[in-house]
């Protein structure tokens, strides 16, 4: 006798179901895929932390996002706009700064690493009214064309003859045992991390020269 409690599906039918599957299983997995759709919230920033520096001889105390670079700070926060922002990558050195007497780039810090710090922008070097022998200096000798690459060039400028004052020595100082001169070899290897786009660097050496007293 013919076992009739299973019923019989021919191979059509069978095909027919079997094909079915996929689509009821792509459906149940639509959700799954409209939440992937749909990405976790970012997390949420820390709060603004309190930074106080002293910034051209007067105490700034700002209330920053962590992630706030230096020279974000200078530019969006103190409106100190001489100080300029080329490539953001440390690359260039518009941004150079004099922090705690040393020269750096201030896009690649963050503000918050210099609680308590002196420093030092163009706008603190001198005024219009009174400049600086450096500033007096670039001007003097056409250190400049387009200006963008100024400030940065004169703060790193300054650094600089300090540096070699302190007989801190660079990679073509001869005689490690013996301060540092102002030549011009000296001069351009010291200042080559500033680029300056229109070409006026044989003035630059002249007007960094000529504050240095003229030996190079």
């Amino acid at each position: 006798m013919e076992d009739t409690s299973h019923p019989r599906i021919n191979r059509r039918e069978l095909l027919v179901y079997g094909a079915g599957v996929p689509v009821v299983a792509h459906c149940e997995a639509a959700p799954q895929e409209t939440n992937a759709m749909n990405p976790a919230p970012v997390p949420h920033v820390e709060s603004a932390h309190r930074v106080s520096l002293q910034v051209n001889g007067k105490a700034r105390h700002l209330e920053l996002d962590p992630r706030t670079t230096l020279l974000d700070a200078l530019r969006e926060h103190l409106h100190l706009t001489g100080t300029k922002k080329g490539c953001d990558h440390g690359q260039c050195g518009a941004c150079t700064v004099i922090v705690d007497g040393r020269r750096l780039n201030s896009c690649l810090t963050l503000a918050v690493m210099h609680g308590g710090a002196q420093v030092v922008t163009v706008e603190g070097l001198g005024t219009p009214a009174a400049m600086h022998p450096m500033q007096t200096a670039f001007v003097k000798h056409d250190g400049f064309q387009c200006g963008y690459c100024t400030p940065g060039q004169i703060c790193s400028a300054v650094a600089v003859l300090d540096e070699i004052k302190q007989g801190i020595p660079s990679h073509v100082t001869h005689d490690l045992m013996v301060r540092p001169m102002s030549s011009a070899d000296e001069l351009r290897e010291r200042m080559s991390g500033n680029l300056c786009r229109c070409g006026a660097y044989a003035n630059i050496v002249d007007a960094i020269s000529g504050v240095a007293g003229g030996t190079a």
